[in-house]
């Protein structure tokens, strides 16, 4: 029976330690980590993580502003805001919400964002740094699982790491971290021949396609580390992850539920960029 990694008690403990370290920097007169968040348009996911991350902001001492633009907000608006942002000195931290409406662009966005503002790690330049191994900021998922691998004592080095899944935000940077960690990493996707088979020979499965209990028994190897990326909804309601809990847990050595695994440690991870941001100006 594998045991569980327990992504909120970790991501309690990372908020705690940044808590106590934002307490202290203010007592010596260091300036308060800033973080800005821009929410265009009113899509219900976005709205509860737009939330989750003023929440995450309070709970750890941060100063924080939220900007909600109506949906009809030009480009040359949300320019400006940004610009705006990127010369405010209380502000470390500029996160814009994706999806954008479909007349915006996102790419436009990310490219203006100042790379040392950046906490989503989405900037070429910022990418760039990670492919070389010398970053400020990670992009806050995958940086969330190898905080959930390293507090939960599980060694990469040497492992043979397998990333289904090769997104610019999950896939293709967790590939990149578990390389830098020394892992031999192997990247699936949708062209993948013998998808199971190539799942089989991981020590460590990271599984982020978004599709509902797609790994089962038969894609995991016995003894294997599973951290579920995924996160969707069923048609009773509930969320589930990409693995199918029930059958991949008696194989597991360790696995992440869904709800509760990597999902909390992702605004974590972007609280501690911003902290990182703050730090970097000084």
């Amino acid at each position: 029976m594998a045991k569980i990694i327990d992504g909120k008690a970790i991501s309690k403990d990372i908020r705690e330690e940044i808590k106590n370290e934002v307490a202290e920097r203010v007592a010596n007169g260091l300036c308060r980590p800033g973080l800005a968040v821009i929410i265009v348009g009113e899509a219900p996911a976005s709205q509860v993580y737009v939330r989750n991350k003023k929440k995450g902001c309070e709970e750890v001492g941060f100063y924080s502003e939220v900007y909600e633009l109506p949906a009809e907000t030009t480009q040359g608006e949300l320019n400006a805001l940004v610009d705006k942002l990127n010369a405010d000195d209380k502000i470390h931290g500029i996160l814009c919400q994706l999806p954008l409406p479909k007349h915006l662009d996102e790419n436009e966005v990310i490219l203006r964002i100042d790379p040392k503002k950046d906490v989503d790690a989405f900037h070429p330049y910022n990418v760039g740094k990670i492919m070389i191994g010398d970053y400020d900021f990670l992009p806050c998922t995958p940086a969330g699982v190898m905080a959930l691998l390293e507090r939960s004592g599980i060694e990469v080095s040497g492992k043979e790491c397998v990333v289904v899944g090769r997104s610019n935000i999950v896939g293709k940077p967790q590939a990149m971290l578990l390389l830098h960690a020394n892992g031999t990493v192997t990247v699936c996707h949708s062209r993948t021949r013998d998808l199971a088979a190539v799942c089989r020979r991981a020590d460590i499965l990271v599984a982020a396609i978004g599709k509902a209990d797609f790994f089962g028994a038969d894609m995991v190897k016995e003894g294997a580390v599973v951290i579920d990326v995924g996160m969707n909804r069923r048609p009773d309601g509930k969320l589930t992850g990409d693995v199918n809990f029930a059958e991949v847990e008696p194989k597991a050595s360790y696995i992440t539920p869904v709800p509760g695994g990597v999902g909390p440690m992702t605004i974590t991870m972007l609280l501690k960029n911003t902290l990182t941001a703050a730090k970097n100006r000084e």
